[in-house]
């Protein structure tokens, strides 16, 4: 073996508020914050001073004991950063149970990636059991500690009795039966930045110089050029590129022997996500309810994202072998699959106001809010007949 460098070890610099409209973090939060900007330089520094996006994408969000998904900080909820559906309302999961239903055998399990509060997961099972169509495991891959936790208090109080049925796993098995549900994970994958440029394509990566800053390097041969290559814009387009998401999908596939991907995310097929109009990507990040485009800001206190580009989710899906078994709005698939009824059902969640319930369902559904942005994708193996929630209003052909 040759000589290891040891790691340089600069000074922690606290990163200053750079936003007078972001609120300001405690001091406990504030030296979080502080220690993983210090990992990150670090890198940096081991790396000949540049990084990609996507790696300091990566540490932001999945630094061991730092990053924002694994260390103890609320991400949900009031409380939080920002709300997913299912704490909108609980009719989400309770709908998209209808749909694993269709296709789910007895023998068969359902996985989840990144079950957040355990709200959905809670959800859908109250309406599987309802359906009697219970999964013989309700799998839950979750990288958070903190998270897993929040899961299992979720669970013990809503299905103590289901308790032998939940199981956290800390990979993806190499063989599975069922579906596959992923609400808002692809969005959370490290991307590539990549500027396209008159002269060449670069990529957009991050140096420190008393502070984070981009810098762009030509984009040599590789996987990542050659994606580059493939989308058509013009001279000063800077947009996400995403490998990873891709790989996932390549991976949960193979994974995949009879059953179906559910993948729920906001996000466009390419030719919508690379339009003209979107000359800046789609990079966004979220801290205390609050959107804004500086990835720099406060590293482990907030979430970083991107859209999906579903186009790639198919392409990867179906190079592997699988099926694409339908594509629409999440609100097109909520009402395909249900929801309106559900929230006519006399016994739909009676503890919840009706007009809590009717607002919830509003929100999902409303173009303006969470209905249109939001997408839904099938890849499937071994399934027969047309999946319910993409019994109308299929967008397939806009990938």
């Amino acid at each position: 073996m040759g000589i290891v460098a040891q790691p340089l070890r600069p000074p922690v610099v606290p990163i200053p508020l750079i936003n007078p409209e972001l609120p300001e973090p405690s001091a406990e939060a504030r030296r979080h914050s502080d220690g993983l900007n210090a990992t990150i330089r670090r890198e940096i520094a081991l790396a000949g001073g540049w990084i990609s996006f996507a790696r300091f994408m990566d540490l932001a969000l999945y630094a061991p004991g730092q990053g924002y998904y694994v260390a103890g900080s609320t991400k949900l909820g009031r409380e939080g950063d920002f709300v997913t559906a299912p704490e909108v309302s609980p009719l989400f999961g309770r709908t998209l149970a209808r749909q694993v239903a269709q296709v789910l055998g007895r023998s068969d399990k359902v996985l989840e990636l990144g079950a957040g509060s355990g709200a959905m997961a809670a959800d859908v099972l109250d309406e599987l059991h309802d359906l009697d169509s219970l999964p013989q495991q309700y799998l839950i891959l979750e990288t958070s500690p903190q998270l897993r936790e929040r899961q299992r208090q979720t669970f013990e109080r809503r299905h103590p009795a289901l308790r032998a049925r939940f199981h956290w796993i800390d990979d993806l098995p190499e063989d599975f039966e069922g579906t596959v549900i992923a609400n808002e994970v692809l969005d959370a994958l490290p991307v590539h930045l990549v500027a396209w440029r008159a002269d060449d394509i670069y990529e957009r990566g991050v140096s420190w110089n008393d502070g984070f800053v981009w810098e762009e390097r030509s984009l040599e041969a590789g996987a990542l050029r050659a994606e580059a290559e493939n989308i058509t814009t013009q001279a000063g387009y800077v947009s996400e590129v995403s490998l990873a998401v891709p790989a996932l999908v390549r991976s949960l596939s193979s994974a995949l022997r009879k059953g179906v991907l559910l993948l729920i995310d906001y996000g466009f097929g390419r030719r919508e996500y690379y339009h003209p109009q979107r000359s800046r990507g789609t990079l966004m990040c979220h801290y205390r309810h609050r959107a804004h485009d500086d990835p720099f800001y406060l590293p482990g206190l907030q979430d970083l994202t991107a859209h999906v580009d579903f186009t790639a989710v198919a392409e990867a899906g179906i190079d592997a072998g699988l099926k694409l078994l339908g594509y629409t709005t999440q609100a097109q698939f909520l009402v395909n699959s249900g929801i309106i009824e559900l929230l006519g059902h006399p016994s739909a969640d009676a503890a919840i106001p009706r007009l809590t319930l009717t607002a919830g369902v509003q929100k999902l559904l409303s173009p303006a809010e969470m209905g249109e942005l939001f997408k839904v994708m099938a890849l499937g193996r071994g399934i027969d007949g047309p999946l319910i929630g993409f019994a109308s209003g299929d967008k397939s052909r806009l990938l």
